[in-house]
């Protein structure tokens, strides 16, 4: 199988994910807050572990220490712009229109997934090893987010079936991302170099800026222990995935 069709295939699987809102949205509330946070943990650890153990450590063996390091503080500081300027998570207008909202979550959402298109083709050019774990790392983050992402829709107004079809064109923009990435990836060597780090800082910057912040909010002494734990396997499960072949 050609890493093409390898990479639109797990590009387009991950897009699969964001048919899971039907799924969370059934679920009780209280239930709901319990499986949710779980994966909020998991996605923390595994983005975390994605970054520091796979990504980072892969750049550095192919290319300039310096250079490493630069673009993924830039990949950080891209991600910080996007949180700031084109993810809209809260109103501050008091006669805001929630469909405005809506719509920037959207477009905010398109350019995310765009950009995890982009990251998983560059993962599997460099190796197998590394694009299944860049994935996976993907997948554990996108199942809290597309959940995420599915509420804003239909707390913006529009039906479940309406919303459930939007948030999956939306996802869908990872294969095209995909299919770009391949090809820039194929064409120049260093624009691995660039976009290795480059989601390593995205990781990063996810992981500490959007999802342990949402642990911390925890007061309960023994669901925070739990998330921790759980916080710590989603690195130990990525860190197992060094040793695969």
């Amino acid at each position: 199988m050609s890493i093409l069709i390898l990479i639109l295939i797990v590009t387009f699987l991950i897009s699969l994910i964001s048919l899971v809102g039907i799924f969370f949205l059934s679920l009780k509330e209280k239930l709901f807050e319990k499986v949710i946070l779980i994966f909020v943990a998991l996605s923390a650890g595994a983005l975390m572990g994605g970054a520091f153990l796979h990504l980072i450590p892969e750049a550095v063996e192919k290319f300039p220490e310096s250079n490493v390091f630069f673009y993924t503080l830039i990949g950080f500081a891209f991600f910080f712009l996007v949180e700031k300027v084109l993810k809209w998570r809260h109103c501050h207008q008091k006669n805001c229109k929630i469909h405005t909202f809506a719509y920037m979550s959207i477009f905010g959402e398109c350019i995310h997934n765009l950009i995890d298109g982009l990251i998983i083709a560059a993962s599997f050019v460099a190796s197998i090893k590394l694009g299944i774990v860049t994935s996976l790392a993907v997948v554990l983050h996108e199942i809290p987010q597309e959940f995420g992402d599915f509420s804003v829709l239909v707390y913006g107004g529009f039906t479940k079936m309406r919303a459930l079809l939007i948030n999956f064109i939306i996802a869908m923009t990872a294969v095209i991302g995909g299919l770009v990435g391949y090809f820039l990836s194929s064409y120049s060597e260093s624009s691995i170099m660039f976009l290795l780090p480059f989601a390593a800082g995205g990781f990063i910057y996810i992981s500490a800026s959007d999802l342990i912040p949402e642990l911390t909010k925890e007061a309960n002494l023994k669901k925070s222990i739990t998330t921790f734990i759980v916080f710590l396997i989603g690195i130990l499960i990525i860190y197992s995935l060094r040793f695969m072949h």
